[in-house]
Order: structure tokens, then C-alpha cells, then sequence
């Protein structure tokens, strides 16, 4: 059976309706996942973030229309068509003025879905080392835990603001990235997955406060979106997560289930 949550729960984590979402589908915005082996269709964290960014574009003022090409278009062709859709909403200005403004933030990629805080931490990525795969990998994480769980994400940033001013941390992460090369059984995995618990249990605050890891058990169901998101592009990563969960676990620590 696929992982994943039905139409019903999909449409309701990112806040439209189940119309909405077939609407979408229709118009060919976002992918309809398979039927699974009991006959549903199950959404994963990739037709969730394309939801997502469909209905944020929409909440903007982009005609559905319009939503297709921009999806799919570079950054000039983008920009283009956003002038043009700021202009005809300029036009509205009373009852549109705080659509242009969301329109504005679009200009700037992540800044229409995420807030400056989460874009500051994104853009410190590159500068420590980390690869443009991983950086995509954790403005998407971002992304859908701002939209599914919204009431972790102030706590979800402060962890990543707390990764990135620990050397050892970030040294343990570029390792995690260089694991993708190893074979799926190689006890380094184990090993490494050993070090990255003992250096969340050093410091503690990586992985977030009581508050926040009692919202995400709470969010049983985002937490696996979420953290099996690209699972399958980086089946060593999720193994490695999945033992260093299994280690904190083991040491107390409340990490919801995947």
C-alpha cells in the first residue's frame, strides 16, 4: 500500500477542498497519484507541495490559467507574467491590494511561501558547504511544514537556526549527504547514525524543545509526510533517519513515529 493520506485529508492539510483539489487535477495544475492496492488514492509529501504551491499562487491572484505555464517557466518567463498579472490586479487595487502584495513576494521565489527568517537560514546553506540537492531538499520541508503543521514551524526553524551554528552538527550532516554513495547495508550508516544521536543528545536543542516535539507527535501524520519527503531519491538518508531516530528513541528522547 502507498504511504500517504487520502483526497479528504490532503485537501484539508493544505486548505482548500476536496473540489478544489479535483479542480486542480483537472486542469492539469497537480499530479493525481495512483490508486493504491485497496483502491484509494493516497497523497504523498511531492502531491502535497504541488498543492501547495498551486493554491498559494491562486491565493495571489493568478488566474488558474495562468498557473500551468508559470509552474513550468524560467525565472525571466516568470517574471514576465508576474508584471503581468501585477498590473491587472493593480488595476483592482481596492479589494486586491493584499494579493499584489503576496504577488510582490513571488518576485523573490521562497519569499511567497516562506518567511524571511526561513529564507535567511536557506541562504546560509550554501556558504557552509551544504549542496544545492540538500538546500532544495530542506526549502521544501520548510515549505510543507509551514503549510500542514503550522504551529512547529516558528520551533522547526530554530532548530535548523541551531544546526547551522554547531561545526559538528554540520560536519555530521555533510557525511549524511557523502552516505548517499555508500551501499545501502554499509555498517558506516550504523556508525554514523551512532554519531548523529550522540550529537543530539549533546545538544539537545537540535532537536527542538518540549513544546515542539509535542506538536509534531501531535502531527503523526504530517511528521511521516514531511520526513519521508525525497525518500526515495535518497533511500541512505532516510535509513540513516530512521537509526538515528530508533537510537534516540532507545534514549528517552519522544521522536513521533514515521
Amino acid at each position: 500500500m502507498r504511504n500517504g493520506v487520502t483526497i479528504g485529508r490532503a485537501a484539508a492539510f493544505v486548505g482548500v477542498t476536496v473540489k478544489t483539489v479535483r479542480h486542480y487535477h483537472k486542469l492539469g495544475l497537480a499530479t493525481e497519484p495512483e490508486r493504491d492496492s485497496s483502491g484509494y488514492r493516497r497523497y504523498g509529501s511531492g502531491e502535497l507541495l504541488q498543492l501547495v504551491q498551486v493554491r498559494t499562487l491562486a491565493a495571489a491572484g493568478v488566474p488558474l490559467a495562468e498557473i500551468g505555464p508559470m509552474l513550468d517557466a524560467d525565472a525571466a518567463r516568470f517574471g514576465t507574467a508576474l508584471t503581468d498579472v501585477e498590473r491587472r490586479l493593480t488595476e483592482r487595487i481596492d479589494e486586491l491590494v493584499a494579493r499584489r502584495d503576496t504577488l510582490h513576494r513571488l518576485a523573490d521565489g521562497d519569499r511567497a511561501l516562506l518567511p524571511d527568517r526561513a529564507c535567511a537560514v536557506l541562504d546560509r546553506m550554501p556558504g557552509l558547504g551544504f549542496s544545492p540537492d540538500y538546500v532544495a531538499a530542506q526549502r521544501e520541508a520548510l515549505v510543507l511544514a509551514r503549510a500542514l503543521v503550522p504551529e512547529v514551524f516558528d520551533g522547526f526553524l530554530t532548530q535548523l537556526e541551531h544546526g547551522l551554528d554547531d561545526p559538528e552538527y554540520i560536519d555530521l550532516t555533510k557525511r549524511g549527504q557523502e552516505a548517499e554513495t555508500w551501499e545501502p547495508d554499509d555498517p558506516k550508516i550504523e556508525e554514523l547514525a551512532a554519531a548523529m544521536a550522540d550529537r543530539y543528545l549533546a545538544n539537545p536543542a537540535l532537536l527542538g524543545d518540549h513544546a515542539s516535539l509535542q506538536a509534531w507527535a501531535k502531527a503523526s501524520a504530517q511528521y511521516k509526510l514531511i520526513n519521508n519527503h525525497r525518500e526515495d531519491q535518497a533511500p541512505v538518508a532516510a535509513r540513516l533517519t530512521a537509526l538515528t531516530e530508533t537510537r534516540l528513541r532507545a534514549a528517552g528522547v519522544a521522536v513521533p513515529r514515521r
